[in-house]
């Protein structure tokens, strides 16, 4: 027991370092790059260090397969340096055994990562996102849905629009039964529109059957309505932040995504992206315990059999490769190609299965 508990601290500790240098060097990355994305000057730089902030617990959160997999290399090489496997299998006990405590700090890092981790990157990246928004654009977007109806409110230089429509398609860019009011800054409301249909287009909504209000102060406003069968009003939104509207899976957290996943169906809208990114994170502890298996599988074995560095580049590019399959099954999950659990879950199951026969193939040949 002694010595699985000593593998085991050895090799959180490694990946705590590892973690504070990959913070290290996101913080100087971000502030790089909000630098140049940010007028200094406009903005301030207090906000750009609370934007990097921000943001740093989203990219940390990312890269968690990369650090574990650098983690267990460290690990393994440093075992294999200074001959600990061969001692462990000369008093009898399995290395593969031994693998048992490497494996299970996988798997609390990754239950603690999705159940504690996750709700703080989402608050943190909704809070990111929402900042940047209002700084880029002078407002946020946003969308609230129910079974009477949805309501979107898109910003702009001059002042906000809030939407609402009885019905829409599934991804909000047609809308039925529209009503736009505008809202300049400091002048409260000035326009009240009603349309029958409202359909998104590339930087305006086109409106069919549309009655238009003035709601100027002083100014009759069904005297001076008038009726269009056809209407243009210019929006800074896109389809895609509509649909990001809804609540980017990774800005919602893993213990509220099952209601709003509930919330979407029964309002007719589509809610797949959302229950992907929940079956994704409920197998993302399973994935880093097949990092570290991977690792193992090219690096548990003395270094006098030459060819470390080789092994170390073949974990690390095997690790590369699962991680790019696991994204491109979730993209295939997210249209409809391939069953959502299967795009979950058999990528980490077949890399611990894979890992594994490596490791049973060097160990008992």
């Amino acid at each position: 027991m002694t010595l699985y508990l000593y593998f085991a601290r050895k090799f959180l500790w490694l990946f705590l370092a590892l973690t504070g240098v990959f913070i290290a060097l996101l913080l100087l990355f971000d502030l790089v790059e909000h630098l140049r994305k940010f007028d200094v000057a406009k903005v301030g730089y207090v906000n750009i260090f609370q934007l990097m902030l921000l943001n740093v617990p989203k990219e940390i959160y990312q890269i968690l397969p990369l650090v574990m997999i650098l983690s267990a290399l460290a690990l393994f090489l440093s075992l294999a340096r200074s001959s600990e496997l061969v001692v462990t299998r000369a008093s009898g006990r399995s290395a593969l055994v031994s693998l048992l405590s490497p494996v299970t700090v996988a798997l609390l890092i990754g239950v603690i990562g999705v159940s504690t981790f996750n709700p703080i990157v989402a608050a943190t990246t909704k809070r990111y996102e929402d900042m940047s928004a209002t700084i880029k654009q002078g407002g946020s977007n946003t969308l609230t849905f129910s079974r009477d109806g949805i309501w979107l409110r898109q910003g702009g230089e001059t002042g906000q629009t809030v939407i609402y429509a009885q019905g829409a398609n599934h991804d909000a860019t047609a809308l039925r039964e529209a009503t736009f009011v505008t809202y300049e800054t400091d002048l409260g409301p000035v326009r009240r529109i009603q349309a029958v249909s409202a359909t998104l287009d590339q930087g305006v909504w086109r409106l069919t059957n549309a009655k238009i209000w003035p709601l100027e102060q002083g100014t009759n406003s069904e005297a001076n309505a008038v009726t269009r069968a056809f209407f243009d009003l210019p929006t800074t939104l896109t389809a895609e932040q509509i649909r990001d509207g809804f609540g980017k899976p990774r800005t919602v957290s893993v213990w509220e995504l099952p209601r709003l996943i509930r919330q979407l169906e029964e309002a007719g809208f589509s809610a797949r992206r959302h229950t992907m990114w929940l079956h994704m994170e409920l197998a993302q502890p399973l994935f880093l315990i097949a990092m570290v298996l991977v690792s193992a599988a090219f690096t548990m074995r003395h270094t006098r059999m030459g060819r470390t560095g080789t092994a170390a580049l073949l974990a690390i590019m095997s690790g590369f490769g699962l991680y790019y399959i696991r994204n491109f099954a979730q993209i295939l999950g997210e249209n409809g190609q391939i069953p959502i659990e299967l795009a979950a879950w058999a990528p980490p199951v077949a890399s611990v299965f894979l890992a594994l026969g490596l490791l049973l193939h060097m160990e008992d040949g």
